[in-house]
């Protein structure tokens, strides 16, 4: 155990999630590239490392949520019902298909990035308080993006609320309404999703189990990062929220494109 790796990996976790729990984003879509690059977690490991995280952080801002009343519902239930199956999908597809990390990043670039830069733009024409539910999906709609959603965690380790949480919000769901619900789904399916490589590397050759002690470093960090980030949510702004999720959902398709194009 590398005393340095533990240290860097706690207060990476812990400012990652500062920032991303008030939006529904885990924090796990930054920390993946941190801990191949940085922390050397060597792939396919890094995804149930990944998962490790977001099951050791998410109750961090849970428990702030479910406290001031704003965790549960229709929309949570609706997540978790389409996330857990497609986890286990994607574990299964990681494990024994090993798509490559190139096409993946490059698909989340072209897909977040000008989601990002939209919900912002949008934002700055249309000030929050007049955003209007237009269009929000329907139940199944809902349920078959969680599902797929829930295949790309299982098969890359991120946090389901950094797609889910721009797709909804964009319809013109509340940020406030949509946040607790996808850190709720990214924190049950990566339980689910743990549960199933932990399972899968009794079958299977190479290095599948997660690094324990980074991950649940990171967590830890991310636990603290996550309950100051869901303090701090009801005190912003519906507006200064839309902007913060576009620039997480932009900021990760940008980072993600220059390591797809390198």
């Amino acid at each position: 155990m590398d005393w340095s790796t533990v240290v860097l990996g706690l207060v990476a976790g812990l400012l990652i999630s500062l920032v991303t729990a008030p939006v529904g984003v885990s924090g796990a879509v930054f920390l993946l590239p941190a801990q191949v690059s940085v922390l050397g977690v060597p792939s396919p490991a890094v995804t149930p490392t990944n998962l490790l995280f977001n099951v050791v952080a998410g109750p961090g801002a849970l428990w702030r949520y479910r406290k001031s009343g704003r965790l549960g519902g229709p929309l949570t239930r609706l997540l978790i019902a389409g996330t857990v199956p497609g986890v286990v999908a994607g574990a299964v597809i990681r494990v024994f298909a090993v798509p490559g990390p190139r096409v993946f990043r490059l698909f989340i670039a072209v897909f977040l990035l000008p989601l990002g830069l939209w919900l912002c733009l949008r934002t700055l024409r249309v000030p929050a308080p007049a955003h209007r539910p237009t269009g929000r999906p329907s139940p199944r709609a809902t349920r078959r993006l969680a599902a797929a959603v829930g295949v790309v965690g299982g098969i890359y380790g991120i946090g389901g609320g950094s797609l889910l949480g721009p797709i909804l919000v964009g319809r013109g769901m509340p940020v406030a309404v949509v946040a607790p619900a996808a850190l709720a789904a990214t924190f049950v399916t990566s339980v689910v999703g743990a549960a199933t490589f932990a399972l899968l590397s009794l079958a299977a050759s190479g290095d599948t189990a997660p690094h324990w002690w980074t991950g649940v470093a990171c967590g830890v960090g991310g636990l603290a990062g996550g309950y100051l980030g869901a303090v701090l949510q009801p005190r912003l702004p519906e507006t200064a929220l839309r902007y913060l999720l576009g620039s997480v959902a932009a900021g990760v398709g940008a980072l993600y494109a220059v390591q797809g194009l390198r």
